[in-house]
């Protein structure tokens, strides 16, 4: 009986320990993802998604921000779930929004050169938006940022309208406040839009969209007072009067190929492109975080590492939802 009575006791004690320990999927935010997903279905699937990403981007450093962007875009819509591929006959889809347009066409390439790679390997095993989240890790890391552990496992949606784009997207233009309540509609906080927004720290802008700030900013000003005013001299030269659409400048003036904390260092010297970047520093709400990551790149990175696993957790399909999409740029059905 006593013996009995020892191993139930060890029984309970093992349970507890159990249950307290987290498993593998709630360690990993639940869903049904997990970094080991494709560990027996394409065990080699990590190294041909960096070996084709490396290529593409050797071919073109347009590569790393273009991916990085495609990614924020698909997340924000809809969740994780390689809507944004969709190419539609109608012109219909949410690649094909005014918001979308300057979204570069090398980073649906890479994609699309991983996801044939990949079926070569293991068809119709990995879906098109793990191939995305392994991507956007993979130009970070390949341009001198930090390497994280992506959770592996979505499903590729079976939906992709135009229409869902609107008020979707953080824009240029936007303030604080504004950005905050973009991020909080995927279940993200104030800090992780200001991390997350130090990914303009690669990359480049049409002077389009910054223009305003150049020569019309309001009545008072012609321009925005906040610029740097030798950075003003300089972007009024590459970017003239009636500046041609497809004229761009670089996101950060000063490392524009590497993935570093530049991008906070250049908004304390107000050196931020976009209203949206400049108004991190000058609004006291977000300032502290500003001024963390300029004096700080390994809390920069640690922090941009954490969101973007929150980030890609927002919305994605699992299980028996959406599918794996035989191309990327349409549904199977």
């Amino acid at each position: 009986m006593e013996k009995r009575r020892r191993s139930m006791r060890a029984l309970v004690a093992v349970s507890l320990l159990a249950a307290m320990l987290p498993s593998s999927q709630a360690a990993y935010g639940g869903g049904g993802m997990a970094p080991d997903y494709y560990k027996t279905s394409c065990p080699g699937l990590l190294s041909f998604v960096r070996e084709e990403v490396m290529r593409k981007k050797n071919e073109t450093v347009v590569t790393i921000p273009a991916v990085l962007r495609l990614f924020f875009h698909d997340c924000f819509v809809n969740g994780c779930d390689a809507s944004v591929l969709i190419a539609s006959p109608s012109e219909d889809a949410e690649k094909n929004t005014h918001d979308n347009d300057s979204l570069a066409g090398d980073g649906y390439d890479t994609v699309n050169r991983v996801k044939a790679r990949v079926e070569k390997e293991c068809p119709g095993v990995v879906s098109c938006s793990d191939i995305l989240a392994l991507a956007a890790r993979d130009v970070v890391n390949l341009a001198d940022g930090p390497y994280w552990t992506v959770e592996l496992g979505r499903r590729d949606g079976l939906v992709s309208k135009a229409s869902d784009v609107e008020g979707k997207l953080p824009g240029p233009d936007m303030k604080v406040k504004e950005l905050t309540a973009i991020f909080k509609n995927g279940g993200l906080s104030q800090r992780d839009m200001v991390v997350l927004s130090g990914a303009h720290t690669v990359g480049f802008a049409h002077c389009t969209r910054f223009y305003k700030r150049l020569y019309n900013f309001n009545s008072t000003h012609k321009t925005d007072p906040s610029f740097n005013e030798a950075y003003v001299e300089q972007l009024m030269e590459a970017c003239p009067r009636n500046v041609s659409a497809t004229i761009a400048v670089n996101m950060d003036p000063v490392s524009p190929i590497k993935f570093d904390n530049e991008y906070y260092t250049n908004l304390v010297n107000h050196l931020g492109l976009f209203t949206s970047d400049q108004v991190l520093y000058t609004d006291n709400a977000s300032q502290k975080t500003v001024q963390e990551f300029s004096a700080n790149q390994t809390r920069f990175f640690e922090a941009f590492t954490e969101s973007m696993i929150k980030l890609g957790r927002v919305g994605v399909k699992t299980g028996n939802s959406g599918e794996i999409r035989r191309d990327c740029t349409a549904f199977n059905h």
